[in-house]
C-alpha cells in the first residue's frame, strides 16, 4: 500500500480531519441522493493509507465536489475496467462542480491567504516563502517524510490559488510560479527519500512545468538534481547521466560557484554509479574547485544544506560507488565531523555509508560498531534510502562475518522488520 499524499494534502490545505471530513461528504450525499451517508473517519483513513484505491462512484462525486478536483487529481487509481456511467449522471456531475467551485474558492482563501480583496502581492509571497523556510528546515534536520510530502504539496497549490483568486503582476506571478516548484520539489525529495517512484515521478513532471513558467533556473537546477536521485533509483542510468548533465548546465551554476559545485558533486556520484570512471573524477574535481570559490551571498533557503559536509558526503558516496572504499571512508569521516549537529536524518545516512566502507575494507568489526553507534533509538522506523543501506549492510555483514560476537551484536540492535 502507498499512502494518498495528495488526498492529504488536500485536506490539510482545507484545515479538514478524517472525522470532519466524512462529515462533510455525508452532508453532501444526503444532498445528492435524499439519504444521509455512511462515512466514517475508517473510511477517510483507508483513503489516506491507500487500503482502498478507488472509492464507491458517488464517494468519489462528492469528494470531487468537495475539493474542486477531479477522482485522479485526488490520488485515487482507477480501476483497469469501469462500466460507463448512465448518461443521467452527468447532470449529477455538473451539479456537484458547481458547488465544488464555490468549496475551491474558499478553501484557497485559508489562512494567509489575503482576505476582502482582489489584488496578490509581495507580502503574500513573504508569508509562503517563509513557510517554505521552515519546510526546509524540517527536512533538513528530521526528514519528515510523508508528513513533509503532505505539506509541501498543500502549500504548492496554495501558492496557485492565490493567481485563481486575484490579480498580480508578472514579478509576483513569476515568484508564486517559483514558490510552487519550490513546494513541489519538497515533496518530490521526500517522496524519493521514501523510494516512493511512482509518486516522485508526478511530482517532477509538475515541478518542472511549474519552474519554466517561473523561469526560475535555480529551481530547475535543482529539481533536475533530484530528478537524477530518482533515476539512480529506478536503474534508469543514462537518464540519470542526462538530468544530472542539465542540474549542471543551467544559468544558475555558470554565474554562482555554489550551485556549480552542488551540481557537478551530484554528477559525479551518477558518473560512478554509471561506471563511468574517468567522468566521475573530472566532476568530483569540478565541483572541488568551484567550492573553493564559494563567497558569502544570499541564497535560497533550499539550498542552504550544502557545506563542506555535505561536500565530502557525495565525494564519499562516488568512491564508494567507484570502489575506492580507502578514500570513500575517509570522505565520509570529514563529512560527519563538519556535519552541523541539528541535521540527524544526515548523520545517520551517512554514519550508515561509513560502516558500508569499513566493511568493504575487511574491516567487519569496526563496521560494526560504527552502525550500531548510528542506529536511531528504539521505535523508531529506518525508511526509504537509509532503511535500504542498512538492510544491504546487514546482508553484506553475515556473509562476512555471521557468526561472530560483534556481528552478534549488530543483530541485537539492528530491527529488522522497521525499514519501510
Amino acid at each position: 500500500m502507498t499512502a494518498n499524499v495528495f488526498l492529504a494534502a488536500a485536506m490539510e490545505r482545507a484545515g479538514l480531519g478524517q472525522a470532519e471530513l466524512a462529515e462533510r461528504l455525508n452532508l453532501r450525499i444526503e444532498q445528492l441522493t435524499g439519504s444521509p451517508g455512511n462515512l466514517s473517519d475508517r473510511h477517510i483513513r483507508h483513503w489516506l493509507t491507500g487500503k482502498t484505491r478507488w472509492p464507491q462512484r458517488r464517494q468519489r462525486l462528492v469528494l470531487e465536489a468537495e475539493f474542486g478536483a477531479s477522482a485522479e487529481e485526488l490520488g485515487f487509481i482507477a480501476r483497469a475496467r469501469i462500466t460507463p456511467a448512465p448518461p443521467e449522471d452527468d447532470d449529477v456531475r455538473r451539479r456537484t462542480f458547481t458547488t465544488a467551485a464555490a468549496s475551491f474558492t474558499a478553501t484557497a482563501l485559508a489562512p494567509g491567504a489575503p482576505s476582502g480583496t482582489s489584488r496578490i502581492g509581495m507580502a503574500d509571497a513573504d508569508r509562503l516563502e517563509a513557510n517554505f523556510a521552515r519546510l526546509i528546515h524540517a527536512d533538513n534536520t528530521a526528514g519528515l517524510s510523508v508528513d513533509l510530502e503532505t505539506r509541501a504539496l498543500a502549500h504548492a497549490q496554495h501558492a496557485l490559488d492565490l493567481m485563481a483568486i486575484g490579480a498580480a503582476t508578472e514579478r509576483v506571478r513569476k515568484r508564486l510560479y517559483a514558490l510552487a516548484a519550490a513546494f513541489t520539489g519538497t515533496a518530490l525529495w521526500a517522496a524519493i527519500d521514501r523510494m516512493e517512484p511512482d509518486r516522485a515521478g508526478r511530482h517532477l513532471d509538475r515541478g518542472l512545468r511549474l519552474a519554466r513558467l517561473s523561469g526560475d533556473t535555480a529551481m530547475e537546477m535543482r529539481l533536475w538534481g533530484h530528478a537524477s536521485v530518482l533515476y539512480v533509483q529506478q536503474r534508469q542510468l543514462p537518464d540519470a547521466v542526462a538530468a544530472a548533465e542539465m542540474s549542471s548546465t543551467t544559468h544558475v551554476c555558470r554565474r554562482d560557484p555554489l550551485f556549480r559545485s552542488l551540481a557537478a558533486a551530484r554528477l559525479a556520484a551518477v558518473h560512478a554509479q554509471a561506471g563511468e570512471r574517468a567522468a566521475a573524477h573530472r566532476a568530483l574535481s569540478r565541483a572541488d574547485a568551484a567550492f573553493h570559490r564559494i563567497n558569502a551571498m544570499e541564497r535560497p533557503a533550499f539550498v542552504d544544506f550544502y557545506d563542506r559536509a555535505e561536500f565530502e558526503g557525495l565525494a564519499g558516496i562516488t568512491m564508494l560507488r567507484l570502489a575506492r572504499h580507502e578514500e570513500a571512508e575517509g570522505h565520509l569521516h570529514h563529512a560527519l565531523a563538519c556535519l552541523r549537529p541539528e541535521f540527524h536524518r544526515n548523520r545517520v545516512y551517512y554514519s550508515a555509508l561509513l560502516a558500508t566502507a569499513q566493511l568493504r575494507q575487511g574491516e567487519a568489526e569496526a563496521a560494526c560498531a560504527t552502525a550500531v553507534a548510528s542506529l536511531p533509538s528504539p521505535g523508531h522506523d529506518l525508511p526509504g534510502r537509509t532503511g535500504a543501506l542498512f538492510a544491504q549492510f546487514d546482508r553484506d555483514l553475515t556473509i562476512q562475518a555471521g557468526g561472530t560476537s560483534f556481528a552478534a551484536d549488530w543483530a541485537a540492535h539492528y530491527p529488522r522488520g522497521a525499514t519501510a
